[in-house]
Parts: structure tokens; sequence; C-alpha cells
């Protein structure tokens, strides 16, 4: 602290306990008392205003860091939307103009202007009320609004005095105009002189001449009521005071001064947004963790520079986008030629996850179409029937009560009661044949007759009991026979959390892990996310014997453009999931080392998709097939790793029949009719 400060703040106590000493010896002097309370006041103010520790680290504030598992920034997490730039790196007519407009006496004072004080005090008492704060006091009031409060009260003007002398001990003269010139708001969520110069004139703080400057600055009395994109009137005619009040103070020739506001007002506006990362759902999601994490631990997420180390993968990342982009503009295109004449367009949603199974950490997640128009995330918020993505639970709870792949119920009308309501028939695109089909059959074409024949034999409440074992722990799920073909909403995480369990051979880990460390910015390690611990849900042997079945589902079933269309060869299980009327589309696929699931639809889920490109093979299957296929070239994915069962054998192509041999004399027949037609 400055030496005057504390000896100010010293004789300002001294001087209250002398005058409350004399006011008990002598009763008579007591008319002494109340400067002393009021000093005395003043000092009881002093620790409500911010500390000098908070005042230096306003001015070096740091933001955090979101990082990729392979080092590559994915957010930054700002108090606001600012870039600071050093004073030497500010246009000087910035500077000039702001000293002769706010503060002109800014070099002679120490934070407060008793010169300027006493004039708006006096103007205040004639009923015309004029503000009397220096750039210090203005600072003051700018880097702590909740601690000084907005009021107009004389507590709210102490404490932005008291704060104003802080500053003033701590900073240079240079470094209060720094900072003032960083940290004051300019609309548009443009903070600071750097972003406003971009947002009003579409160049940097240093490329600024007088007339920009002298606008910027202008702003500063009523960043609303001067607001040069809507009131250019105000605007012109406040960027000309500045003008003036720079000449008069001499920091412009008034000759040129009147010059340039014969000018009119210009300005090149484009709104600065923030940028949001590669992964922005994901961040949201890890801010608010981090948040918490730092309230706890006594840091501060936007000053203190933390580094936050992630499992995503920026590759992954960025084919997860890609895909999920590619995917939506196709499908948006055919629903738009499908509209209804007069039909509200509609925005198609995906959402997207891909994590490790043997450590449930997230390598990629895509929350929605295009973060910038749609902040929900589909991934964690949204709740949808998740079709028949949810067979592989009453399979499984089938073969865990001892049922076998080779099992066979007929493929045949069935009708239950669903709940109290009527009765429930479940229907396939197929007609019934009335043959047996094997339970792998059942689920390899996705039938809904021999899935609600199964679920009538296991029952609802085993197969609920493992779908949460698996992973599904947040959603509902209604004891109904229709539960067989998904008919309760759940969340992706969830789904795509129960078939990482199966791909870790029935080992649950817990929700999808996104964090893995917190450093602090010089590397040094505060917090580190433990890993989970295993824990087996479903007996190993079982959870194999379902993923086995499963990959009849890409071999020759539903999923089979996986290895048709995409050429993936590696050792993948999956399941399709299409709900009624084509309402939603699903498809999650499982190698031993990466799971990844996708869904498709609108988010008004009374709008359904076409029967030509609804169903989850061809509205979510693309989306997961051009993703692994790019795990699979990163090595992400080990294409020579397998499931620890043994992948079944092809099934034998029939060879082609033999060619038919001709008899001698017909060959002879044939071939002068040949001659003779030619």
């Amino acid at each position: 602290m400055k030496p005057f400060l504390a000896r100010a703040l010293a004789w300002a106590g001294l001087q209250a306990r002398q005058a409350l000493a004399l006011a008990r010896r002598h009763p008579v002097r007591a008319a002494l008392l109340p400067p002393a309370l009021v000093l005395a006041w003043l000092l009881a103010l002093v620790p409500f205003t911010p500390s000098i520790s908070d005042l230096r680290k306003a001015r070096a504030e740091v933001p955090s860091v979101m990082m990729s598992s392979d080092g590559v920034v994915l957010a930054e997490f700002k108090r606001v939307n600012r870039e600071w730039v050093p004073l030497a790196k500010i246009s000087r007519p910035v500077i000039d103009a702001l000293i002769a407009t706010e503060d002109r006496r800014f070099y002679q004072h120490h934070g407060i202007d008793f010169h300027r004080t006493a004039a708006a005090l006096y103007y205040t008492l004639r009923g015309r009320r004029e503000g009397g704060s220096t750039i210090t006091q203005q600072l003051a009031r700018n880097l702590y609004p909740q601690e000084i409060g907005r009021k107009v009260t004389l507590t709210r003007k102490a404490k932005e005095a008291i704060t104003a002398l802080k500053i003033e001990a701590i900073y240079s003269k240079d470094e209060i105009l720094e900072t003032y010139l960083n940290t004051v708001p300019f609309l548009y969520n443009a903070f600071g002189i750097e972003m406003a110069a971009r947002t009003y004139f579409d160049k940097s703080a240093d490329q600024l001449d007088v007339l920009e400057s002298a606008t910027l600055i202008g702003m500063l009395k009523g960043t609303a009521y001067y607001n040069p994109v809507l009131n250019p009137d105000r605007a012109l005619e406040r960027r000309n005071t500045v003008l003036a009040q720079m000449a008069k103070y001499g920091k412009l020739d008034p000759k040129r001064a009147q010059q340039l506001a014969a000018r009119p007002l210009h300005i090149n506006f484009e709104r600065q947004e923030e940028q949001v990362g590669i992964a922005p759902h994901a961040a949201q999601l890890v801010k608010k963790w981090l948040i918490a994490w730092a309230d706890r631990n006594d840091y501060d997420i936007y000053a203190d520079g933390l580094v936050v180390r992630t499992t995503i993968d920026a590759r992954l990342q960025k084919a997860a986008d890609a895909a999920v982009q590619r995917q939506l503009r196709q499908l948006q295109a055919i629903a738009d030629r499908s509209r209804r004449k007069g039909q509200e367009r509609q925005l198609l949603q995906a959402g997207f996850l891909a994590i490790d199974p043997r450590s449930a950490q997230v390598k990629a997640w895509v929350g929605s179409a295009d973060y910038a128009q749609e902040q929900f995330d589909h991934v964690v918020q949204a709740r949808r029937q998740p079709g028949s993505t949810f067979k592989p639970f009453v399979y499984g709870a089938a073969f865990a009560q001892g049922l076998t792949p080779q099992d066979t119920f007929p493929d045949q009308v069935v009708s239950y009661r669903d709940g109290g309501g009527p009765a429930w028939t479940p229907r396939d695109p197929e007609p019934p044949t009335g043959q047996p089909m094997t339970l792998r059959d059942g689920l390899a074409q996705s039938r809904n007759r021999i899935a609600a024949q199964v679920m009538q034999q296991v029952g609802p409440a085993k197969v609920i009991s493992l779908a949460y074992k698996l992973g599904v722990r947040d959603s509902t799920l209604e004891a109904v026979p229709s539960l067989a073909l998904g008919t309760s909403p759940v969340t992706l995480r969830e789904m795509v959390t129960a078939y990482g369990t199966l791909a870790n051979e029935g080992r649950y880990l817990g929700e999808p892990q996104i964090v893995t460390r917190v450093e602090d910015r010089s590397g040094r390690v505060l917090a580190v996310v433990p890993a989970p611990l295993p824990q087996e849900v479903m007996p190993r042997a079982r959870a194999l014997q379902l993923v086995d079945v499963m990959r009849a589902v890409v071999d020759e079933g539903t999923g089979a453009a996986i290895r048709t269309r995409w050429g993936i060869q590696a050792d993948v299980a999956g399941k399709t999931g299409t709900t009624q009327d084509n309402t939603d589309g699903w498809f999650i696929l499982m190698h031993p080392q990466l799971v990844a699931g996708a869904w498709v639809g609108f988010d008004d889920n009374r709008m359904t998709m076409g029967d030509s490109w609804g169903p989850g093979a061809r509205s979510a299957l693309p989306i997961v097939g051009d993703f692994f296929v790019q795990a699979l070239r990163l090595k992400v994915a080990d294409p020579k790793v397998e499931f620890a069962i043994p992948r079944p054998k092809p099934k034998p192509v029939e060879p082609p029949l033999a060619p038919v041999q001709v008899p001698q004399f017909v060959q002879d027949v044939l071939d002068r009719l040949k001659k003779v037609f030619q």
C-alpha cells in the first residue's frame, strides 16, 4: 500500500478516537463528534470493499481452459467476451479522448478528484445531476459491481472512493488506464476496447483513428443511449462533444476538431461471437463440474488459469462433428422436399456419443446439429423412445434365465394386455411366416413379434433390472409388455453406457467420464479424477453371448450396411432402432475398444421422418458408420482386436452351377442358325 494511503487511514482513525474521547470529557464540545463519526463510518466500510489481493488478481485474470486428451484446446472459460491488450497496443487518440472527456486531472489526483466531486455536489444540489467519478472510480465500479453496488447512495459512493484509493495504491496510472480500457463494456457482448474496435469498426484497437476513438469514448456516458448502431444521431452528437473536449484540453488542434466534426458517422458493425470450440456441449458439462470443484477448493475458473484435462480425442470429435453435419444436411434436404405446402420448416436434430468401454471415457460428444442455434443437449437432456435398440436388454434377460440364441419362438401374431389398457399387438413390416425363428435371427432381423414373446416369458421386471444394471439408471422404465420395443423414453448417454457395459464383458464403470485431472497454469496437478472401479453386473459369459448375437445384426441383419456400404470388417456388434412412424432413428455400434451411438429426429416428437429415410438403419447408422471408419483409420480402435468369444463362421456360399454341356450336333445347328441370321 502506498504511504499516503496508509497515513490517511491512520490519521482518520486517530481523529475518530480523539473526537470520541473529547466528547466524553467535554460534552459542550461534542459538536466535534459528527465529523469523527463520518470518518469512523468510512473506516468501517473499508473491510467491505474489495481486498488488495482481489485487485491484483483482477488485472492478472487468466481464463481456465479445457484440453483434449491429445493436447488441443477445446474451450476457454472466460468471465466475459474480452481480449486483453496492453496500453501500448491501444491507439493514442483513444487515451487522449478518454482523459479529456472523463477525467482531465487524471494524472494529478490519487483516485478522487475533489474539485470535480465538489462541482458535482454543487450542481446536484441545484437540481442538475452531474457525475463526479474519476476514471479510477469508474474502474472500481466496473470491476466490482456486486461489492460496490449500482444504486445512487452515499454508501455506494463511499465504497467507490475507498476502492479507488486502493487501486491507486496498487496500480500505476498507465496500469489503471490499461485495466479500465480492457474492462469497460461496449454492448453486444463486447468488453474492452479491443472487442469494441472489432465490433464497431472491424479493426484492432491500435488502428483506431481520432473519429473512431471519439465515437467509442463517447459511448461511455451511456452505451445504450449513444449506441451508434441504433441511435446514430445521438452518437454523432456525442462524438463531436468528445472532439470538442479534446480540443479544449489540448489533445487536438481546434481547427482539426471542427473539420472532423463535419464528417458523417461511419461504422462497420459486426457482432463478435464467442468461439464455442469443437465440443461445446461437452464443454458446458465440464464447466458445470469445474465450477462446483472450484467453489469447494477456493478457485476462480475465470481468473486462475486452471487447465482441465479431458478424455475427449480432438481427432474423433472432429470426425463426429463432420459425420453428424454430413448426414443431417442430406436428411434435411429430403425433409424440406417432403414438407407440405404451408407447413412450417422443422430442423432435424441429432445426438452422438462415443466412449471407450474399457474405461468409460468419453471420446466424442455431439449434442445437437449446431450449438449456435441449439444449445439443448440431445445426448444427456433429451429423453426419447429407443425403439429396437432396447431389445438387447430383453434378450440378455432371457439368456440370464437359461435361454440360448438357438432357442426358437414362432413368427406369428401375438397380443398382450399392455398395462391396464387395450390389447397390444406388435407388428412387423414383414408378414408373419408361422415358422419357428431363433432368438439370434429374431434380434438380427429385429422382429417385434419375437421380442414381445421373449418379454412375455422373461417378464418386464427382469428386463428393467438388467437395463438398470447395465447403465439405464436415470430414466424411469414402465413395466409393460411394449417395453420390449423400447417405448419408455431414455437418454442417448444411458444407452451408450449400457452398450459399453456389454462391450466391457458385463462390467459396469459408471457414467461416462470426461475429466481426468485439473492443473494450475504452471502444470502442477491440483486434482485427479480416479478411474472408476469395474462392477460385474452381468455374468461375463452371458454378456459375451449377447454380444455374439448382436454381431449378427451387422453381419446379416438390419445393420448390414456397416459391412456392405462402409466396408468395416472389424469385429463389431450393434443394433438399429426405429420408433413408431419413424419418429426416432437410433444406431449403436460396439467394438472392444470403442462404442458409438447416434440418435436422429425432430425436437417436436409429433414430427416424423419418412419411411424411406427415417428408420435407424438409414438415418442414424450412417453417422456411426462414417465415424467408425475414421476411428479405425486413426487406429483408435484396432481392427485386429476381437471380442473374447469366437466370431461365427460366415455362412457358406453355394458354388455357382457348372456350365451345361451342349451336345455337339446341337452346337452345330446353333452355329449354322447364327450364320444365317447374320
